[in-house]
């Protein structure tokens, strides 16, 4: 596009109040003695915004305001694999009991995270062994049927990702693989910048990649899944054998210098690292984020994500990058739903 041509644009986009000028960035050594231009950020929106997130086993959501902020949110248990309008309805009812509490009238934009692959050219679901009752739905018209407002969704790892790129530990970070362990495993890829979905926005989907001499029957009907060795259900039925009662309810709870604990969470992490570091050899990410409930729960896990990619990754690719837990834990996917419906810069 021709200078002229930019130009006109921008004037046009700054006339009809969708983006506004801020001040320039500090100029760098060698930038020249030009008078620095200005920036361009979007306009935040003045209303109401929403996030949803569909968790395999409950349901979140959460209000702010136009520039993302958080005023408050709520949470549900419900297998939401089996009955997707089930899922649905008992969103939409939450979201309108938040909205009451706040006092919030009309919502501007949803956005809304469910914990399987969307088809990035349809908008419907596509993951037939995982989430059985929402194969072949478009879950953004029916819940835009439902709440009467515009509504967005992605996959929930891809919220995680932009949660922690934009609002958390991730920031300033151009290539990032971010990694949710929770009731499944899913990832999503930061590339340049950027979130990358792939061609048909199935990128990241490495909770069913089969491990090598492992023969666990994972909820697809398949074996050897990562998904079944690495999971709340795995880890808790593990951590049963020497801890009473225990529920994913109380993992946060167990005391981390429990030997016992500590050595099934660091297991588990040598897996996935194991699992990772082929995709990191690839990629070359500078930072590895681990979320959801499990990713979060010991820092044990962590370090055996890391031994794990130390042992099986490349030496350089390992050495250059970093694991850190995400910021926002289990709640990365409600952050960037909320960032998103605010700012939809991605």
């Amino acid at each position: 596009m021709s200078p002229s041509g930019v130009t006109f644009l921008v004037r046009r986009l700054l006339r009809e109040g969708r983006v506004v000028e801020v001040d320039p960035l500090a100029k760098g050594k060698g930038s020249g003695s030009g008078r620095p231009a200005l920036r361009l950020l979007p306009t935040p929106l003045s209303g109401w915004v929403a996030g949803i997130d569909f968790g395999h086993k409950h349901i979140s959501v959460a209000l702010a305001d136009g520039s993302g902020a958080e005023i408050g949110s709520a949470m549900t248990l419900l297998n939401v694999d089996i009955n997707a309008q089930e899922a649905m309805n008992a969103a939409c009812e939450l979201l309108d009991r938040l909205c009451k509490k706040y006092e919030v009238g009309d919502l501007v934009t949803i956005v809304a995270g469910i914990p399987g692959p969307v088809d990035a050219q349809r908008g419907v679901v596509r993951s037939p062994t995982v989430l059985s009752g929402w194969v072949g739905l478009d879950p953004a018209a029916e819940l835009q049927r439902r709440l009467g407002h515009s509504v967005r969704v992605e996959n929930d790892a891809v919220l995680g990702a932009i949660g922690e790129h934009r609002r958390g530990v991730a920031s300033g970070h151009d290539d990032v693989l971010y990694v949710k362990i929770s009731d499944g495993i899913g990832a999503a890829l930061i590339l340049g910048g950027r979130i990358y979905k792939g061609s048909a926005g199935l990128a990241g989907e490495i909770g069913h990649n089969r491990l090598e001499n492992n023969a666990e029957l994972c909820r697809c009907g398949s074996r050897g899944c990562l998904e079944a060795v690495v999971s709340v259900d795995s880890v808790v039925a593990q951590l049963a054998h020497s801890h009473e009662g225990v529920t994913i309810d109380r993992i946060d709870s167990l005391p981390f210098a429990d030997e016992i604990t500590d050595r099934i969470f660091s297991d588990a992490g040598r897996t996935v690292g194991q699992a990772l570091s082929s995709l990191c050899n690839l990629l070359n990410p500078s930072l590895l984020v681990v979320g959801g409930t499990l990713g979060t729960a010991n820092p044990a896990l962590l370090t055996g994500i890391r031994l794990g990619i130390d042992q099986y990754a490349q030496p350089a690719t390992a050495q250059g990058m970093t694991v850190a837990a995400a910021e926002h834990g289990s709640r990365a996917e409600l952050v960037g739903a909320l960032y998103l419906a605010a700012r939809a810069t991605f």
